[in-house]
């Protein structure tokens, strides 16, 4: 069986009516998800994420602790020095985080771009919207809405596009179910963790140059 060398999707326009077809490549939009290469790239995103800002003082750093709490003999208590020793409630912290941590991962490129291309299949299946052109008229949240309800994408929308305008921006800052990016800050994470790809179809074309 001959492999499939286009995958055809329709594009709408912002009224949600089809207006034409396109043609994908499948290496990009039509293979077998890699499962390991998108669970990789979603832990090197949110691994990089991280402030990694957690401290906890050690001995030396907590206030207090002066002057030994009892004498070295005769009271039938073990011996202590400062109240400020780890074994103490309220001392120091032994091993914690010293507010010095990395976390950072990384991915290389090829097995990004498969995770990219694994995750751009599967929207390919379900929650897909190519849209002709995506341009507000107006920097009004209902205008958003309206187009989004119109292409029936109502739940976690990721919508790309070539370049940010003041219009789109203002229209979709509102709205904290859609993330507006470009199509050239596209991730795997973004993705995944949306129910809708909205994506204009000068956008996705770039997407698809870009991964070739």
């Amino acid at each position: 069986m001959a492999e499939k060398k286009n995958v055809s999707v329709k594009v709408v326009n912002m009224n949600g009516e089809e207006v034409s077809k396109l043609n994908l490549d499948a290496s990009i939009f039509g293979i077998e998800p890699h499962q390991q290469a998108l669970f990789n790239a979603v832990q090197v995103e949110q691994s990089n994420s991280r402030q990694a800002t957690a401290k906890t003082k050690v001995r030396h750093e907590v206030s207090g602790g002066g002057k030994k709490p009892w004498r070295q003999k005769g009271t039938g208590r073990a011996r202590a020095g400062t109240t400020r020793s780890p074994i103490w409630v309220g001392g120091g912290t032994v091993f914690g985080p010293d507010g010095n941590q990395d976390y950072t991962l990384s991915q290389n490129k090829k097995e990004h771009k498969l995770a990219l291309k694994s995750a751009l299949s599967l929207k390919v299946k379900e929650g897909l919207v190519v849209v002709d052109n995506i341009a507000f008229t107006d920097k009004k949240t209902k205008e958003c809405v309206k187009f989004l309800s119109a292409v029936n994408a109502c739940t976690k929308v990721l919508m790309v596009v070539k370049e940010i305008d003041a219009n789109a921006f203002a229209s979709v800052r509102n709205l904290g179910w859609v993330k507006l990016v470009t199509c050239d800050n596209v991730s795997v994470l973004d993705l995944l963790n949306s129910d809708y790809l909205v994506i204009s179809q000068e956008a996705i074309k770039e997407v698809e140059g870009g991964l070739k």
